[in-house]
């Protein structure tokens, strides 16, 4: 991997870990783009990467939770049944789901569909998004847990899981964001922690890369700050159909690419 490979990976983290459109199915997607092969230092500086954007939400939101203490409890919650689902099938998510370039696409489309069908529902008055995160409940917690865990399936996205389950509880758009960069804390530093124990760090003997590991995560933590002010200021004012449209297209578009 190239200097420039890592600047363009580092910057393809930040701008996706948090927009409902799946950060791992784009680095997938980039690297075989760049002819980048998957060796256990990729995999070392994908999982690296994302420590960049995680410190993005720690700057931007450590006040906000400090002064939302009861906030926590839910959050914990949320993250039990996410962490149990990663544990119990971390080997089936690496060694099958991350290796299917078909079910990925079909996952993007599909999810891309379900934007566009919760964004019908809210026009027709069936879902009255008004709600905050303050008035969650234990239980809904817990089920957002849940929502988030389909997000092991490469292509579901993690921040787009648990926004639309909080839209089926009629939390507010920009509300369930916040929520799902809270939340991603706690769970990608568990998930990386998980891949650190398994990693060879032979991987990183050399100064190349080092250099290209701290370039990703520097990248990785900038553009993320830009893009979560942006996607908070963005569903104030707007919905997810761009991001379900983008999802349609973008899976049309590989499947007529593989064939």
């Amino acid at each position: 991997m190239t200097l420039i490979q890592a600047l363009i990976l580092g910057i393809i983290e930040g701008a996706t870990e948090f927009l409902p459109i799946s950060s791992t199915a784009h680095l997938i997607w980039t690297s075989k783009l760049l002819g980048i092969q998957s060796t256990e230092f990729i995999k070392f500086f994908e999982v690296f990467i994302q420590s960049g954007a995680i410190f993005a939400i720690v700057i931007l939101y450590l006040k906000y939770l400090l002064d939302h203490k009861s906030l926590i409890l839910n959050l914990v919650l949320s993250f039990i049944p996410t962490a149990l689902v990663g544990f119990f099938f971390y080997r089936y998510i690496k060694n099958v789901l991350f290796e299917s370039s078909a079910l990925i696409i079909i996952v993007f489309f599909i999810v891309g569909i379900i934007f566009l069908l919760f964004e019908y529902l809210i026009k027709k008055g069936l879902i009255k998004p008004k709600r905050t995160i303050a008035q969650m409940r234990y239980a809904e917690a817990l089920i957002i847990g849940l929502g988030q865990s389909l997000a092991i399936i490469p292509g579901v996205s993690r921040a787009g899981a648990v926004i639309v389950t909080m839209m089926g509880f009629e939390f507010k758009r920009d509300d369930a964001a916040l929520y799902s960069f809270l939340l991603a804390v706690p769970t990608i530093l568990a998930a990386g922690l998980f891949d650190f124990i398994k990693t060879d760090f032979s991987v990183i003997n050399n100064v190349n890369n080092i250099i290209m590991v701290t370039l990703g995560f520097i990248t990785s933590f900038i553009t993320a700050l830009i893009v979560v002010k942006w996607f908070i200021g963005y569903l104030q004012k707007n919905n997810l159909i761009g991001f379900g449209l983008y999802r349609i297209i973008m899976a049309v578009i590989l499947v007529l690419l593989s064939l």
